[in-house]
């Protein structure tokens, strides 16, 4: 027999891109806390128990049936035209000037991060955002390589002064990247003064801003605001929200709201990646929200969410140790905890889970620098019951971890 000599085979390198990126902090702890005995304030879910189950089957069920050689069949990549016009009535009720034609369907409110991260930003780029800011943009920025610029919040949301001082120091920042309603993972809201003077600093400086809003129809108590982009006389404001959070996140239909300029950009990179989002799920939306008092259901998802914030911020006065702050949100599904300093909630969190409680460590969602002491907390998938006894399980492992620290 022939002996051959084999080199071993040298296969490419992965792109800088993804050598780079980590994994979803939320992604990986829901795969841990999955098992029903688990209180997990983890993951940012809806409730299923409301999801409106019997509408959407019938919603699908008379798509396919009446009309299915178009809802099976490839679609336009701007969206189903009859969704597209309902989005574009809801943005023109929140003072949004939008036409159907304005209007981009997206597979889920992510997928519109990735989709703007694509046509906006190049390697080395600016973009700016706050501390701390949602985990998945900083993950579909970084994939594209962006460089953070971080500015200041406070309960109020993001320090405008402090972007002022940024924009001014940084001249080629690219981008303005918020969630000025209930953000995530803080809970917190920017005011109506804080949203003019940030438009008029984007404005100023031609900074596009990207207004991510996907809670804004969650408010349960305070003063409604009006969307920054509703404020946008120039064109420079791209708006994106989604049914994740009022119907049900399975469906992943979203929206965005651009100027023809970027718009069609954004078409193109859509086209690109995966042509058109799901076609009988856009039908079957359409039809649900159409044949549904969808309002009526969004107002019970408020009284319920409202109460389980309740609830968790109560306990948490009750329960929760001194030298102890978080975040008193009026809307949204989550808040925010800042522990002592000397507290490591990512230390914390292997003993949380042996107590069959569960929350996300607050460092992976700051940008650049890593403090160790915060967590977030999701109010809206557990029921008041388990959210005050998790929220005094997790006031135990804190006090058990403060006297191995004083031992």
């Amino acid at each position: 027999m022939t002996a051959f000599n084999v080199s071993p085979i040298r296969l490419p390198n992965f792109s800088r891109r993804i050598d780079a990126a980590e994994s979803s902090a939320v992604r990986e702890i829901l795969k841990v806390t999955e098992k029903p005995e688990i209180i997990s304030f983890a993951g940012g879910l809806p409730a299923p128990e409301f999801f409106p189950s019997a509408q959407m089957a019938e919603a699908f069920h008379h798509v396919v049936s009446t009309d299915g050689a178009r809802a099976l069949q490839y679609s336009t990549t701007e969206g189903h035209a009859p969704l597209r016009e309902w989005i574009a009535q809801r943005m023109q009720a929140k003072g949004i000037r939008a036409e159907a034609d304005n209007i981009l369907v997206t597979s889920g409110s992510q997928q519109g991060l990735d989709l703007l991260a694509k046509v906006l930003i190049n390697a080395g780029d600016k973009v700016l955002v706050e501390r701390p800011t949602y985990l998945a943009a900083i993950q579909a920025f970084s994939l594209y390589e962006a460089n953070f610029i971080t500015v200041a919040s406070d309960d109020e949301g993001m320090d405008v002064d402090d972007a002022e001082r940024q924009l001014r120091e940084n001249p080629d920042i690219k981008l303005i990247y918020l969630v000025a309603n209930f953000q995530n993972p803080s809970g917190t809201t920017l005011g109506f003064e804080r949203r003019q003077r940030l438009l008029q600093l984007a404005s100023q400086y031609g900074v596009r801003i990207l207004e991510d809003d996907p809670y804004g129809e969650l408010r349960y108590r305070g003063e409604l605001l009006p969307p920054i982009k509703s404020l946008d006389e120039d064109g420079i404001v791209i708006y994106l929200s989604t049914f994740s959070k009022t119907i049900t996140p399975g469906l992943r239909v979203a929206w965005l709201v651009a100027e023809p300029k970027i718009y069609s950009k954004l078409v193109i990179a859509k086209q690109a990646t995966d042509l058109h989002t799901n076609t009988v799920s856009q039908f079957a939306v359409h039809h649900y929200l159409t044949n549904n008092d969808a309002d009526q259901h969004i107002t019970k998802l408020r009284g319920v969410y409202g109460e389980r914030c309740r609830v968790m911020l109560e306990s948490l006065a009750q329960y929760f140790p001194t030298g102890v702050r978080w975040t008193k949100p009026e809307g949204g599904m989550f808040l925010w905890v800042e522990l002592p300093s000397h507290l490591n909630t990512s230390q914390l969190l292997p003993a949380a889970i042996s107590a069959k409680v569960a929350f996300v460590p607050g460092a992976p969602f700051f940008a650049n620098e890593r403090p160790q002491n915060f967590m977030r907390l999701n109010f809206s998938n557990q029921t008041p019951e388990r959210i005050e006894l998790g929220i005094k399980t997790l006031a135990e492992v804190i006090a058990q971890s403060e006297l191995r620290n004083a031992a």
